[in-house]
């Protein structure tokens, strides 16, 4: 998010930069051409496409020609919407980005209630579709969505005091704890899927193994955790929860006093 914004200053300040690039963007490419036969489909009815295969059968499953035979067209059609896989990516992951945001729920006053409430959902929406968490970390997100998320977030930081900057950093701070907490959900998940055995059988596995380090006496925290891990944080919710809560905590400690002035570095 932030390297995002540090473009497009960049870019504001040379908008000439954007035409040396030679790209053109899928986000300002009409939908519809001036000229040639009615379009049978739309950006959204691809995205919607890519994201069912996506869900049902994982990430690589996802080329043109499957997302077509989906639509029931023809590949070489697909093109007439976006011109590579990538720009297809790019549709799938706004198209999600839109679900942390539901139409019917306004954020509230608070900020830190709002980036909570933000957290949670985007949570679940990586967890609906669990392609999303590695992908939206690796690619800049600057969709119509994404833009509107952006928007939503910053404006609950606005009037605290801080500079654009730090407002950002708050931001990409709670989005990059989701992002990671997520990921090692899924992960774990994946790996038990693969296996075939529980949590308690793979833990069973090692066991043998984790007993011998703490014999040595060298791993007292090791032992520690044997014996008393998972009493209080049980759920991975809990330990979300938690998690989160600390980090807002620390995000709050960190603002200025109310009344105090931005800083205007921070705000350039």
């Amino acid at each position: 998010m932030y390297a995002i914004a540090a473009t497009t200053r960049e870019t504001c300040d040379d908008p000439g930069r954007l035409t040396m690039t030679g790209h053109e963007n899928l986000w300002t490419r009409p939908e519809r051409p001036a000229r040639g036969p009615r379009p049978s489909f739309s950006h959204a009815a691809l995205a919607d496409a890519a994201i069912r295969i996506a869900d049902a059968e994982g990430l690589e499953a996802i080329s043109m020609r499957r997302i077509a035979a989906d639509l029931g067209a023809g590949t070489m059609s697909l093109y007439r919407y976006v011109t590579s896989k990538d720009e297809v990516l790019d549709l799938m992951v706004d198209t999600a980005v839109r679900e942390y945001l539901p139409e019917d729920q306004q954020p509230p006053d608070d900020w830190a209630e709002g980036l909570r409430l933000l957290a949670w959902q985007a949570r679940r929406t990586m967890l609906r579709h669990p392609w999303l968490a590695p992908l939206a970390a690796a690619r800049p997100q600057v969709g119509p969505n994404s833009a509107r998320l952006m928007e939503t977030a910053l404006g609950m930081l606005d009037g605290l005091g801080l500079g654009i900057d730090e407002m950002l950093t708050f931001v990409g701070a709670v989005f990059a704890y989701v992002n990671g907490y997520t990921q090692g959900e899924l992960a774990e998940a994946e790996a038990m899927r693969r296996s075939g055995m529980t949590l308690q059988q793979r833990l069973a596995q090692h066991m043998s193994f984790v007993q011998s380090l703490i014999a040595t006496g060298e791993f007292p925290m090791l032992e520690r955790m044997t014996k008393e891990a998972g009493r209080r944080l049980l759920g991975a919710d809990d330990r979300f929860a938690y998690g989160l809560d600390r980090l807002l905590d620390g995000l709050a400690a960190g603002l200025p006093p109310r009344g105090g002035a931005e800083d205007p570095a921070g705000s350039q």
